[in-house]
C-alpha cells in the first residue's frame, strides 16, 4: 500500500482499528499537497467533546480509577499525535528524496504513538477505565490548521508538544514509582525513551532547514501565533533529557529561562 493512502485511512478512518492499522511494508509514493480535513475521522465512541474534565491531582492518584483517568488523558494525546502525524504524511507533498526522508522519520514516530496508545489503553483497562469513558479534547488537533509546512509541524509537534512530554513523563514516573505502580511505570519508561527519539528527529530536521542564525530564533518564528515556548516545558524541567535528544546548551538555556503567563508551567501543584 502507498504511504499516502495508509495515512489518509488513519486520518479519516472513524474507528480505533483504522487508527492503529499496521504500517509495515508501505511504498513511499510521490504526491502533491493534499487538503487538510476540518477534523480527523472519529465515530461517536471516540468523538471530540466540548465538555471539560480536570486532570486528577497527585494526591488522588492513590485511587485506581483516578490513575485510569490520568492514563485516559495520556492516551488521547497519543491518538491526537497519531492523527496529526498521519495528516503530515498525507497533506504535505512528497516531491523528492528529501521529502521522503523526513516522512520516514514521521512514520517511525507514528508507529511509536500507536504503540503508546495501546500500552496506555491496556493499562487503564486494567484499572477499570475504557478509552472514550471520559470527554476527549481536541486542543492539539486545532493547531494543525496553522502548520502549513513540515518546518512548522516539527517545531510544534517535536520541539513543543513532544518536548514537554519529556518533562511530564519524568514527573509522572516519579509519582507512579512512589505509588509502587510498576505496570504504569513500565509504560512511562517506554514512552519516555521513544519521545527522546521523536524530539531528536524534529531537532535534526530544523537544524537542516534553518537559515543563518540560532535554532532557538528559527523555532520561535515557526510556532503558531498563540503558542509560546512555555508549552515545550512541563511541571519540572530536565536539561539532561533534552541533551539526550541532541539539543545544544544554548537552546536549552533559552527555553529554561523563557517565561510568560502560561498557567501549566506556572502551577505549583498538579
Amino acid at each position: 500500500m502507498k504511504l499516502s493512502i495508509a495515512a489518509k485511512d488513519i486520518l479519516l478512518g472513524t474507528s480505533l482499528d483504522s487508527k492503529l492499522q499496521n504500517l509495515d511494508k508501505l511504498e513511499f509514493d510521490l504526491h502533491e499537497q493534499n487538503p487538510l480535513p476540518l477534523n480527523p475521522g472519529r465515530d461517536a465512541t471516540i468523538s471530540f467533546s466540548d465538555n471539560q474534565i480536570k486532570f486528577p491531582k497527585k494526591k488522588s492518584l492513590k485511587v485506581e480509577s483516578n490513575r485510569g483517568l490520568a492514563l485516559h488523558f495520556f492516551a488521547n494525546h497519543e491518538l491526537l499525535a497519531i492523527e496529526m502525524m498521519a495528516a503530515a504524511l498525507y497533506c504535505y507533498p512528497s516531491r523528492n528524496e528529501e521529502d521522503i526522508k523526513f516522512k520516514k522519520g514521521i512514520l517511525s514516530a507514528l508507529k511509536d504513538e500507536q504503540k503508546h496508545f495501546r500500552l496506555y489503553c491496556e493499562r487503564m483497562n486494567q484499572l477499570g477505565v475504557g478509552f472514550g469513558d471520559f470527554p476527549l479534547n481536541d486542543f492539539f488537533w486545532r493547531q494543525m490548521i496553522h502548520l502549513k509546512s513540515p518546518q512548522e509541524f516539527f517545531a510544534l509537534m517535536s520541539l513543543t508538544f513532544e518536548m514537554a512530554n519529556l518533562d511530564f513523563c519524568i514527573h509522572y514516573k516519579e509519582i507512579f514509582e512512589e505509588l509502587d505502580d510498576e505496570e504504569t511505570l513500565k509504560v512511562l519508561n517506554t514512552v519516555l525513551e521513544d519521545e527522546i527519539t521523536h524530539v531528536s528527529i524534529g531537532r535534526y530536521w530544523l537544524e537542516q532547514w534553518k537559515p543563518n542564525g540560532s535554532l532557538w530564533d528559527y523555532y520561535r518564528k515557526l510556532l503558531p501565533e498563540k503558542i509560546t515556548p512555555s508549552r515545550a516545558k512541563g511541571m519540572i524541567f530536565s536539561r539532561e533529557i533534552r541533551e539526550k535528544a541532541g539539543l545544544e546548551s544554548a537552546f536549552i538555556d533559552e527555553l529554561e529561562s523563557y517565561k510568560d503567563d502560561f498557567k501549566i508551567t506556572n502551577r505549583k501543584e498538579w
